[in-house]
């Protein structure tokens, strides 16, 4: 399998919307929008890096989380997202959240995601826990990551390089069949084909 170029990842940093920022958007997969999203190849160079306008108006911009300013339109990066993920296998932590909020979905068989891997989970608090990315970053890399303002290309990153820690595991194991991940929330099921 050809790493460099069929690997990427994925993190979207979102705000709230509606009332208290808690209102689904219009097309009713999540409560919050994304305001900033970034994908970056299997080394870690950015393929995108944008701020997204919501498709409903604002009401919690989640500042100190966001950093949020000016935006690209909504139906603009999902168009694009779409056809950078084509044909992709798809890295990230929570994917569900991220792809939820984009309103897209993608192929389960490629996804890798870092929070439903069960060795992470397993080593950690119990196999039903979903570990946060700062947690398995510093538990599996001695890296602290993502601290203050959430950086999405960082965050990308830390994800990629958790998967890359296991990859060979994680590779063999979907190769013999044996899937090494939880499954994600079943209301999230849309998410992926």
């Amino acid at each position: 399998m050809d790493f460099r170029h069929n690997f990427v990842s994925i993190n979207c940093v979102n705000v709230g919307i509606g009332n208290s920022g808690t209102t689904p958007m219009v097309f009713l997969v999540s409560p919050l929008a994304p305001s900033q999203i970034a994908l970056v190849d299997f080394l870690g160079n950015v393929l995108l890096d944008t701020y997204v306008s919501p498709q409903s108006r604002v009401t919690e911009y989640r500042t100190a989380h966001t950093g949020y300013t000016s935006c690209v339109s909504f139906h603009t990066v999902q168009s694009k997202m779409l056809a950078l993920l084509k044909g992709k296998i798809l890295v990230g932590h929570c994917l569900w959240l991220d792809l939820s909020v984009l309103g897209i979905s993608h192929p389960a068989r490629d996804t890798r995601d870092v929070a439903l891997y069960q060795p992470f989970r397993n080593a950690l608090t119990g196999p039903s826990a979903v570990p946060g990315l700062y947690t398995l970053s510093w538990t599996f890399m001695q890296r602290r990551s993502c601290d203050g303002t959430q950086n999405p290309v960082e965050c990308s990153r830390v994800a990629l390089d958790l998967w890359r820690s296991q990859r060979l595991e994680w590779e063999k194991a979907i190769s013999s069949m044996n899937w090494p991940c939880a499954l994600p929330p079943a209301q999230y099921a849309r998410c992926f084909t």
